[in-house]
């Protein structure tokens, strides 16, 4: 399968995202191990004032820029006030300025609640939903803690695909017990709706959630290793089918919907992160926002900004982050643009890559290095395989 995704923007025309952490939630997920709090009350007058306070550091520490994208992550971003959400995008146009066709992306429960702001949203600017739909079966949907019905979301989907230009939705497979017919069906449903991206992620049972301690007293298992492949390769057989291939390891779309912010991500460009918990890549530095909301609004008021975090990354450091975010898409990655910012070091071993591409599992590609269909599911074990990680600088 080709791909038709554009290529790696080159250093001069280098995109610029950026990424806003609303910290807050009505309920924690069980499955949930996202920077995310219960509050009973948000004074939002202060934190919108918080925000664009963080929002002019980052600016300041990265001028000339043009974004081209911007994504409200969280948490539950679609909590967020529609004037809030405004007052940001507004000063962030006025710091970076807009690149033409923007991408600005805001995830949303598909609560009727919720979807009774997406006129707004839009209105403030917002041209793409992110909805975190999760399951087509209500039972599933009580399993994962959410609050929404299946009914409730599909309204929700049908307001977002009036009110937004581009709408995606997440869907959680691999549950307790879930047969590989019953999810072709849940699957076949939810492509039927006409999204242009799908985002289809495992359950994993991650530290610190409920779930986490519920695994621990084997009152929960999920799908063992053979069950989860049969269910992530019918997964990418039948996205493909249907027009929706996977661009990388978890999200499918149309050709020319892929997320133009998380491809940014993925091809190791630079962002900037504002809010609790949120972490950013600009020009070689790492940054970290402190987590806890109050931790974070206490640093805003005394800096001036959330920033925990600010270290100059190491050449091998920025090497290795970004061939293994590289080699999640399926475009793969650019060996030459590694091996640059490694300043000349081996970052890739290459008898593991000949016996590798020998087995059907990788292939290069000119310059770049594609994990193929047949090695996406082992992409961890590629991964280790691969990446020369004894070196440091």
């Amino acid at each position: 399968m080709s791909s038709a995704i554009s290529p790696t923007p080159t250093l001069d025309a280098a995109p610029l995202a950026l990424y806003v952490h609303w910290p807050f939630c009505v309920s924690k997920c069980p499955y949930c191990d996202f920077n995310s709090h219960v509050r009973e009350s948000v004074d939002q007058e202060a934190w919108a004032k918080a925000m664009l306070a963080d929002l002019a550091h980052e600016a300041a520490a990265l001028p000339g820029r043009r974004l081209t994208s911007i994504f409200f992550g969280g948490g539950t971003p679609s909590l967020m006030p529609p004037s809030t959400v405004a007052a940001m995008l507004n000063a962030a146009e006025q710091h970076w300025g807009f690149a033409d066709g923007i991408e600005i992306t805001l995830e949303a429960n598909p609560s009727s609640v919720e979807a009774a702001r997406f006129a707004d949203l839009a209105a403030a600017g917002v041209n793409r939903a992110s909805l975190g739909v999760q399951a087509l079966d209500d039972a599933a949907l009580r399993f994962l803690g959410r609050a929404h019905g299946v009914d409730e979301a599909l309204r929700a989907l049908q307001t977002a695909q009036e009110q937004f230009g581009r709408v995606s939705f997440d869907l959680i497979y691999a549950r307790p017990g879930q047969p590989l017919a019953e999810w072709e069906a849940e699957l076949s449903r939810a492509i039927g709706y006409g999204t242009e991206h799908l985002s289809l992620y495992q359950l994993t049972i991650e530290p610190g959630t409920r779930f986490h301690t519920e695994a621990a007293a084997g009152r929960l298992v999920i799908p063992d290793g053979d069950a989860a492949a049969d269910l992530f390769e019918t997964t990418r057989a039948i996205t493909a089918a249907a027009g929706l291939p996977a661009y990388e390891t978890s999200n499918h779309a149309r050709i020319g919907a892929e997320s133009r912010h998380n491809l940014t991500y993925w091809r190791y460009g630079d962002y900037a992160g504002i809010g609790p918990g949120a972490h950013g890549r600009r020009e070689g530095v790492a940054t970290a926002r402190r987590k806890k909301p109050e931790n974070w609004m206490g640093a805003v008021d005394r800096n001036g900004h959330g920033i925990e975090l600010e270290e100059t990354l190491p050449p091998v450091s920025r090497a290795t982050e970004a061939l293994v975010m590289g080699l999640r898409l399926h475009e793969g990655v650019d060996l030459s643009r590694v091996t640059a910012l490694a300043e000349g070091r081996t970052m890739v071993d290459d008898a593991a890559v000949d016996r590798l591409a020998g087995q059907g599992l990788v292939r290069r590609d000119g310059d770049r290095l594609i994990v193929t269909e047949a090695g996406a599911l082992l992409l961890d074990a590629i991964l280790r395989e691969v990446v020369v990680t004894d070196e440091v600088g």
